[in-house]
């Protein structure tokens, strides 16, 4: 059962942030003090409380955001669906708690917006992180502190423009920010992948079969990631077998061959070409869909 917690405001939202979180209020405090401190637009933030036994209600109440709240550990997928509820603005923006924005990340994303001339995509800033992910195009490794205590803000607001980067394809990760018109359209996050393991790809591959085709990464628009302060304590579902069951490829081919994930970004992307080594890859697919690898 979800309970909701509104508070009034007369302020018009460029974005409407969803952030879940699950007793990780320090993250969650520095996460909000760097969109307060560093934000240039005027944005709603809302919150999912998962369980919050250490304080973070109380502390939302204090602060007067808005927040949605589950006794238990629901997972992104619900959550961030709940948290949708209290959105208020056109732009829904979701972000994870154990991220810190950097100075002027919304303007560059807004800025991004407004020169598309469609509600049809999908927006991603640019993460920094402490070790690199194979295949996920972030500035990395790049460490300026994996915990509240030792995180060096001062050198990271010093240092962050300088990291070399280039706009990517492949919008799937977040912060990521899409109009609320197709967050209705998908009908948000598929709660089948609860906790959230793979959901990410998942609402790509939604927002592809929309009609989509601007999924881009955001050069100028920055954040740093701690990496995963939350996922690590939770029980994970099987998101990659999901994944392949559900849509009939893999996640990897989705992402190599229709996202372009981490290719120099030239516009919107075309459906993929039938090569021979893409034919290959959805025999592949296929064969693990039939015995369910």
């Amino acid at each position: 059962m979800i309970e909701y917690s509104d508070f009034k405001s007369d302020a018009n939202p460029v974005f409407s942030i969803i952030i879940p979180s699950w007793n990780n209020i320090e993250f969650l405090k520095t996460c909000i003090d760097s969109i307060r401190k560093n934000s240039r637009l005027v944005h709603q933030i809302v919150v999912h409380v998962n369980e919050g036994s250490d304080g973070t209600k109380e502390w939302l109440k204090q602060e007067k955001i808005p927040f949605s709240y589950s006794e238990e550990n629901i997972g992104v997928c619900y959550a961030v669906n709940a948290a949708y509820s209290l959105c208020k603005a056109n732009y829904i923006l979701y972000l994870n708690d154990d991220m810190y924005v950097c100075p002027d990340w919304d303007h560059y994303l807004y800025q991004e917006i407004k020169t598309i001339g469609t509600d049809y995509f999908y927006l991603s800033s640019t993460a920094i992180e402490p070790k690199s992910i194979r295949n996920k195009p972030t500035i990395s490794p790049y460490t300026y502190g994996t915990t509240v205590d030792s995180f060096n803000e001062k050198e990271l607001l010093k240092s962050f423009q300088d990291l070399p980067f280039e706009d990517k394809n492949g919008s799937s990760w977040p912060p990521a920010v899409m109009h609320r018109k197709l967050w209705d359209l998908v009908g948000g996050y598929s709660p089948e992948f609860s906790p959230g393991l793979y959901s990410d790809p998942d609402i790509s591959m939604k927002l592809w079969h929309a009609g989509v085709r601007y999924f881009k990464i955001v050069e100028k628009s920055r954040v740093y990631h701690f990496l995963s302060k939350s996922v690590g304590r939770a029980k994970l579902n099987n998101g990659r077998k999901q994944f392949i069951r559900k849509w009939g490829i893999s996640s990897s081919t989705f992402y190599k061959y229709f996202l372009r994930m981490g290719t120099t970004f030239k516009g919107e992307l075309k459906d993929p070409e039938l090569t021979f080594k893409f034919k290959l890859r959805l025999l592949r697919d296929r064969v693990k869909v039939l015995f369910h690898i």
